[in-house]
């Protein structure tokens, strides 16, 4: 995996450079300029973005206690884009970090790997929905072509890769997991992972609840289309003003090339080379398309490296809430083997098993 790793990135790098060169540096680097402060209004604006993430994260939730506030959701997902962004990870990595902070905040680790797993599932459907609108709305715009019949073939692949995310949780996945990881609890003495049984019970508890899928639905939705409105926005800045249609397709097929580059660290390369293909259907120089993308990434870097300090920070400071010590979380369902979680253990020792990342 790391050698897989290590030529994605070989391999990314390489066609970053490639366009930069093709396209010309200078002018990237003079439109650039010439957004100038404009840049940091972009990166703020995607302060909103991570907002409404946070409130479908927090929505998906429930009421667990103890209950983290939006404030802490919101700093957890800024890690967890961080730790995708800039760590070679797959773009999955600061999922699991998430789950790690939410135990050290005094959330049981069934019901933070459950709401977590659930957040992510969301967002995956709705960025599935996000591109087939983007898909449509191309097709009103310029009609058929080679990119929307790729796109076609990559929207089919993904519904049913969402399909069957959801699917294997539905139908027991997650039972199997946790026997898993019960089984090498035990083989290699981890105190904690018993923690997790109950983990395909809590997700179905979650997923049946309308009201939280309907809100985390809505606020997934509403960040993804806050991403059309900031490529506007960059666009702006760049002298290169488009409406609010072009950017969603922009953004919606961005996104789209971007988590299909998972192999490749951060997308590089292939997430720019993705905006230049989609920006010549609506008549975008390469170079604006490029200066877009770096624009995109700049942010991930200014906000990704804090969120990288501040990981560390919270995995090692943040306060436990006050909760309901040995008793039921109201997450849990009301009957069943995710209702009898054992009580948080005591001593600095165990609480350090309970983090099995570290146990041995």
């Amino acid at each position: 995996m790391k050698l897989l790793t290590l030529i994605g990135g070989a391999v990314g790098a390489g066609l970053a450079i490639w366009l930069l060169m093709r396209f010309g540096f200078g002018h990237v680097l003079e439109l650039l300029h010439a957004a100038g402060w404009g840049i940091l209004v972009v990166m703020a604006f995607h302060l909103v973005q991570v907002l409404f993430s946070a409130l479908g994260w927090q929505a998906i939730a429930g009421r667990a206690r103890p209950r983290p506030s939006l404030f802490d959701f919101m700093l957890l997902r800024w890690v967890r884009e961080g730790i995708n962004n800039l760590l070679p990870v797959a773009q999955v990595g600061g999922d699991f970090a998430a789950v790690r902070l939410l135990r050290r905040r005094g959330v049981s680790l069934v019901q933070a790997a459950a709401c977590t797993v659930s957040d992510l599932t969301i967002e995956m459907l709705t960025q599935i929905l996000f591109t087939v609108c983007g898909l449509l709305l191309l097709l009103h715009l310029l009609g058929r072509s080679q990119v929307t019949d790729e796109v076609v073939g990559g929207i089919g692949v993904a519904v049913l890769v969402g399909g069957l995310f959801l699917g294997v949780q539905w139908f027991g996945f997650a039972r199997l997991i946790e026997g898993g990881l019960v089984r090498l609890a035990a083989h290699f003495g981890w105190e904690g992972a018993g923690e997790i049984k109950g983990l395909h019970e809590t997700l179905l508890s979650l997923y049946k609840s309308p009201r939280q899928v309907a809100l985390a639905t809505i606020y997934q939705t509403i960040s993804w289309l806050l991403g059309a409105v900031e490529v506007c926005l960059a666009l702006h800045y760049l002298g290169h003003d488009r409406g609010l249609g072009t950017g969603l397709v922009i953004e919606s097929l961005g996104q789209a090339v971007k988590a299909a580059g998972f192999v490749v660290p951060g997308a590089l390369g292939v997430s720019e080379g993705g905006f230049v293909v989609v920006g010549a259907l609506f008549g975008l120089p390469p170079a604006v398309s490029i200066a877009l993308a770096l624009i995109k990434r700049l942010r991930e870097i200014v906000l990704g490296l804090p969120a990288l300090a501040a990981w560390q920070w919270l995995d090692r400071r943040w306060p436990r809430l006050p909760g309901l010590g040995d008793e039921q979380s109201e997450l849990q369902p009301a009957s069943g083997g995710a209702g009898q979680q054992s009580g948080l253990p005591r001593g600095a020792a165990r609480e350090a098993a309970l983090e099995f990342g570290d146990a041995s």
